[in-house]
């Protein structure tokens, strides 16, 4: 059922027998029916006969349309006495009583009113009333406000606009405001989305019915199976993800809300505007102000990561949302050129996301390894096994991407790998180049290359139990740690002087830089043979591949 206005109206009449006052009052309220404006004139008929028949009907005419012009501008003073959110029902329903009043005073009222002078009212009114609104929306705060102040003007310009009266300029009004609507609209959607952030506690979603599933999950569209899940289940998402996209689906509604039955009839492109505005101005500055506070953890960073792809997926459903709300079908929104512009701008914060949970990952790992103390760069004793530190360092390793494994897509959980191994890899040649480290033996290399052997293991067990190698066809975790492996390689070796082969060098050791190769080797010097160490077979080795890496040193020295 159409809201209408029903108008009822009642003539008090004083003095007829002169040109004495009458006083026409108004009572307007809506409606939720179908319903004719009743309302009784026979009153002011009568006094128009009346003065008819005096032969004076001219002097009433111009009486009455004097009259009702001071009432017009009387009814058009916007009251200071309280606010507008307040009291502009009453202010909107009177006019719309006035000039459905003048309208059945035209056509009834034989030549009582000409259509000039309705027009002349209808223009002042117009003047009046759209500088007054639009003076009143600039100073509102609150969008619900000129929400509820929008909605009676549209409704206004529906009843007028079925009378005849050109409504546009009125109904433009609203057009001019809509900035400032939507302004105030993402201030308070800002708000709500810094609460739904600062209130997660960033650990994945436990819903444990399936009418949990389907108000967090299936409508937003966030399922990545059409099967039902067993519960209890675990969302790789936290509660920021169903919260803020409750926001985002309020703020389209409210988009919506103000778009419709005003000037334009298509208005699709414009609440996608108004919707990119929100998860680019204001999601993904407040996701990037969260991972960039520095407060988060390890898993908080993490879960954020997480949440961000899964924010991604979403913003399909907020653009089919949208086009539902306005009556665009959907296939014309589910081709690629109609994707959002924020998609691609949360794609930028989910790295961001990722650069800063590696960042906090090296960090730990650093803690673990700070390989410059937990390694003895000269050892007289041969190690059997690794350094004590990588047990722990492994087993916070496997922590970390179980984590990932669970709430992570496998893009991501190769890249928190992978990089996570580069550092290693990156720390190790490091440490060999560390101004704290002034020289090292072969059974440091030896320790570190235990070390290696236990961290390739676990790599490639990670890599395949993952599920990664079933995508990264050809690749391999191992591979991240190739510079750390092929310097420990070509520290081990019995002629290291064959790194200056260029065939060789491009098959062994093309990760290695040769300033960085020419730093360590400067400071690898083995231990002096024992006093009966040429007797020796081992020492005779070992003396050889001294001397090549004598070789290596010098000749690393001429190429510089």
């Amino acid at each position: 059922m159409r809201k209408c206005w029903n108008i009822r109206g009642k003539v008090e009449e004083q003095n007829i027998s002169g040109l004495g006052d009458f006083v026409y009052t108004l009572d307007v309220e809506e409606t939720d029916e179908d319903s004719v404006v009743k309302f009784d004139l026979t009153p002011l008929f009568r006094v128009y006969h009346i003065h008819d028949c005096l032969g004076i009907q001219e002097q009433f005419r111009e009486y009455y349309y004097k009259n009702r012009l001071l009432q017009l501008n009387s009814d058009l003073q916007i009251s200071t006495a309280q606010p507008f959110v307040e009291s502009y029902q009453t202010y909107l329903a009177q006019i719309a009583g006035y000039f459905i009043v003048e309208d059945r005073v035209l056509r009834t009222a034989r030549d009582l009113l000409s259509a000039n002078h309705v027009e002349t009212m209808w223009e002042t009114a117009v003047v009046k009333m759209t500088s007054g609104l639009e003076e009143q929306f600039s100073h509102m705060d609150s969008a619900t406000h000129l929400l509820l102040v929008k909605d009676y003007v549209t409704l206004l310009g529906a009843t007028l606009g079925q009378y005849g009266y050109e409504v546009g300029q009125v109904l433009e009004v609203l057009d001019r405001s809509r900035d400032k609507y939507h302004e105030l609209l993402l201030g308070e959607c800002q708000e709500q989305i810094v609460n739904a952030l600062g209130s997660d506690t960033y650990e994945q979603m436990v819903m444990k019915k399936d009418s949990d599933y389907e108000n967090n999950v299936l409508c937003f569209h966030l399922q990545t199976s059409d099967i039902m899940p067993a519960f209890p289940y675990f969302a790789p998402f936290s509660s920021m993800v169903p919260n803020t996209c409750r926001i985002v689906r309020s703020f389209i509604k409210g988009s919506v809300d103000y778009l419709s039955y005003g000037v334009h009839t298509n208005f699709y492109d414009i609440v996608r505007k108004y919707l990119d505005r929100i998860l680019i101005d204001v999601l993904n500055e407040v996701l990037l102000s969260t991972i960039h506070g520095g407060a988060v953890s390890v898993s908080q960073a993490m879960q954020i990561a997480a949440n961000i792809s899964v924010l991604e997926r979403a913003c399909d459903f907020f653009l089919r949302h949208a086009a539902q709300l306005c009556g665009v079908p959907i296939r014309s929104v589910e081709r690629p050129p109609a994707s959002l512009t924020a998609k691609v701008v949360l794609k930028t914060s989910r790295d961001a996301a990722y650069l800063a949970l590696l960042n906090l990952v090296n960090t730990k790992l650093d803690e673990f390894m700070n390989l410059t103390e937990n390694i003895n760069w000269t050892s007289e004793e041969t190690p059997q096994n690794g350094n004590d530190y990588i047990n722990e360092l492994v087993i916070y390793l496997d922590t970390i991407l179980l984590t990932a494994q669970q709430v992570l897509p496998l893009d991501a959980l190769h890249k928190v790998g992978s990089g996570a191994l580069e550092h290693i890899s990156n720390s190790i040649v490091g440490a060999f180049l560390s101004d704290s480290v002034k020289r090292f033996n072969a059974n440091a290399v030896l320790s570190l290359h235990n070390d290696l052997n236990m961290l390739e293991d676990f790599a490639d067990e990670k890599f395949h139990s993952t599920g990664l190698s079933e995508i990264y066809k050809g690749g391999s975790f191992r591979g991240c740690l190739l510079e750390a492996r092929q310097l420990i390689n070509l520290l081990s070796s019995s002629q290291p002087e064959n790194f200056m082969n260029p065939v060789i060098r491009q098959k062994n050791y093309d990760a290695l830089d040769y300033k960085n190769v020419a730093s360590i080797c400067e400071k690898f010097k083995d231990s002096p043979d024992g006093i009966f160490g040429s007797l020796s077979t081992r020492n005779t080795k070992q003396s050889a591949r001294k001397k090549s890496m004598d070789m290596l040193k010098k000749r690393l020295k001429d190429f510089n």
